[in-house]
């Protein structure tokens, strides 16, 4: 998971405006509904400047006048301002960029320096953070940069001079546009809203919360019992929700003689969690015992009391869509927040999205591919088969046996920094050019399941968080963190070596999970362990198909709620849960039962990204997508040759970064026919 300071919200305790307050504030934008004062300012730069790119002024004065407000000015005002601010010289123009993208660079980068710094104690690994520490990790240093630079007017400079262009305008226009021209209109997304700074205070005390509830999260899991009594895990075994507890139970198809039973209890544990019936006092409690078939807990020798935990996930969720369509008036170009998540950030239509989802998982390759599962299981499928790690080279090997060669190599997580080059050469990158990157690396033992957190400027580095056990990195930790050193890679590249420094990064994060993906698939191959299946590609189609599948309904879930929730804004936290879990019975209905029975399951909702990452969960699945058409294009070249020629793109267009990347758009089709010829061909082996 990618991580930065633009997209990670945390900030200090601060009270929604009321609704009313929200309405006055945005009915100041004074020329919002006056095209008259726009009009007549554009006729005062046409008569300023003959040569005018009218196309442009008229776009650049009509933002401007869109999120003018009383406070700021007159009309007069707001007139004498864009003709003595709009810049019509193109050299001028590209100078007045330059001196921006520096500015904004140092701005953004040291602001990402203080929030690293603040939310350290609370993503590190380390003691107990103290009630300062999670106060001070709330707090959002950023939250006041609109407001100020809308009050100074350096905002409605950079929007006259270089407006924001529409997603379909970027589609349509940007194929032909210079790498200076895309600079311009990704300086032109910087200030296409005003959100006040009390609301942004708001939305990141609600997404702190939420993701403190979620990193800590845990369930011990050798505290719990079957109806038999039998302990089934070690003692020492603690896993966060839901991350750890799908990877073990991921890891427990290479255990012939009790895997079942782990993922079946493992699967309850899930239910009882989703449904809030888990009792309270089990969550990161190791001291009492828990039977979560029954849903009992035993304390001093005999049945305790156990009330289940309140409906705190549904509540921290509700928080977060509270504070977040609070800032809806303000984003007239998105003015809901899935439209921010999927236009203004993904840069696909919600529509868009769900319908490719739907398509590829209503897809006849599904039953195919799901009775191939069955087949190498030797058993009916059961709901947590969604995870069937089966396809990848790691499946038959005992985890035990990797985390002993893990913890060995790694036994800390500065083990793991230095060992970073030699990774990045095994991948194919010169001495020199792993050195280049690595040097921007910096390796931290994480506190939560993991995350790559991104530099904002040159100067700094980017962190790589993963699990660090006191003997040393697990296999569990070392997967994590290949996965998170493929963004970690991405970042830097993205960052460093793009022309123009707002066109750092990528389309949107489902093109960097794509190389973290990547880079996880080769976990085994940097430890040593070859492949030697001949079916290997065909393996790896299914493995990227069934991932597909997988989160592609987890992602409709995430979707449908948010939908919901727009449509029934005062619902109450035991209301949400309600109709989360309607939606998610539904869509397994749908599409999942027909393939692994058991209807009316929950497991879709389990994902914790629905809490703290809100709508995050669509890029996955798109990553995957990319990943296959990145693999694919990967074939037969130098790995690290494509790698850093195609993460120097910067941040186009989705369709048109893939299109100069591999040649082709984003599309469900590529992964569906490698699927279904992989059917056949593993099926005869």
């Amino acid at each position: 998971m990618k991580l930065t300071t633009l997209t990670c919200l945390a900030a200090i305790a601060a009270p929604l405006l009321s609704c009313s307050s929200l309405q006055r504030n945005n009915e100041e934008a004074i020329m919002k509904n006056n095209p008259l004062v726009a009009a007549q300012t554009l006729d005062s730069l046409k008569a300023r400047y003959p040569n005018l790119d009218v196309a442009r002024a008229t776009k650049g004065v009509a933002q401007a006048a869109a999120l003018w407000r009383a406070s700021d000015g007159s009309a007069d005002r707001f007139a004498d301002f864009c003709v003595s601010e709009y810049v019509n010289d193109e050299a001028e123009r590209r100078a007045l960029f330059e001196k921006l993208s520096d500015k904004l660079e140092a701005i953004w980068g040291y602001f990402n320096v203080i929030d690293l710094r603040l939310k350290q104690p609370r993503d590190e690994a380390g003691g107990e953070p103290a009630k300062i520490d999670m106060e001070l990790a709330g707090y959002d240093v950023a939250a006041h940069f609109n407001d100020d630079m809308f009050a100074s007017k350096v905002a409605f400079t950079v929007i006259l001079n270089f407006p924001s262009y529409s997603l379909s305008e970027k589609q349509q226009q940007g194929e032909r546009w210079s790498a200076l021209e895309w600079g311009y209109a990704r300086m032109g997304d910087v200030f296409s809203t005003r959100v006040p700074a009390a609301l942004k205070l708001a939305t990141a005390k609600a997404t702190a919360d939420a993701e403190a509830y979620v990193s800590s999260y845990n369930i011990a899991m050798g505290a719990l019992r079957s109806e038999a009594g039998e302990a089934l895990f070690p003692n020492n075994m603690l896993l966060i929700s839901h991350w750890g507890l799908r990877d073990e139970l991921k890891a427990s198809y290479a255990d012939a003689q009790r895997g079942l039973e782990k993922q079946r209890m493992i699967y309850a544990v899930m239910e009882r969690i989703v449904e809030q019936q888990i009792p309270a006092k089990v969550v990161n409690n190791g001291g009492v015992q828990w039977k979560p078939y029954g849903n009992t807990v035993l304390e001093d020798g005999g049945e305790a009391g156990a009330p289940s935990e309140p409906d705190t996930r549904y509540e921290m969720l509700l928080r977060t869509f509270s504070a977040l369509r609070a800032e809806d008036p303000y984003t007239p170009q998105h003015p809901t927040y899935i439209r921010r998540a999927f236009e203004g950030d993904m840069e696909f239509s919600v529509e868009e999205v769900k319908q490719m989802y739907t398509r590829f998982i209503s897809s006849d390759v599904v039953a195919d591919v799901a009775r191939l599962i069955a087949q190498r299981l030797g058993r009916p499928l059961e709901p947590f088969d969604i995870w069937y790690d089966g396809f990848k080279a790691r499946s038959g090997i005992p985890e035990d046996k990797l985390s002993a060669q893990t913890a060995k190599l790694y036994p800390t997580a500065a083990d793991f920094e230095r060992g970073l080059p030699s990774i990045l050469q095994k991948l194919g990158f010169s001495s020199a050019e792993a050195q280049r990157i690595c040097s921007k690396v910096e390796v931290d033992a994480s506190r939560g399941s993991g995350h790559a957190w991104g530099a904002v400027m040159k100067g700094d580095k980017a962190h790589l968080r993963t699990r660090v056990a006191p003997n040393g990195m697990d296999y569990k930790g070392y997967n994590i963190a290949m996965h998170e050193f493929g963004h970690n890679v991405e970042q830097t590249i993205s960052l460093h070596d793009v022309e123009h420094y707002v066109m750092n990064g990528v389309p949107n994060t489902a093109f960097t999970e794509a190389l973290a993906f990547v880079f996880q698939k080769r976990d085994l191959d940097m430890l040593g362990i070859a492949e030697k299946n001949p079916a290997k590609r065909h393996l790896s189609a299914l493995d990227i198909f069934w991932g597909c599948y997988e989160i592609m309904g987890v992602s409709l879930v995430d979707i449908a709620v948010w939908e919901w929730l727009y449509a029934n804004p005062t619902a109450t936290p035991a209301q949400l849960k309600e109709n989360t879990l309607r939606i998610a019975r539904e869509v397994w209905n749908s599409y999942y039962a027909p393939a692994l029975g058991h209807p009316n399951s929950p497991i879709l909702a389990i994902y914790s990204h629905m809490l703290s990452y809100p709508l995050y969960l669509s890029s996955y699945p798109m990553g995957h997508l990319i990943e296959f058409q990145l693999e694919e294009h990967l074939r037969g070249k130098n790995l690290a040759d494509e790698v850093l020629r195609i993460y120097r793109l910067g941040r186009l267009t989705p369709q048109l970064w893939m299109q100069r990347a591999t040649g082709g758009e984003v599309s469900i089709e590529p992964t569906l026919k490698a699927a279904a010829e992989a059917v056949k061909q593993v099926s005869g082996s």
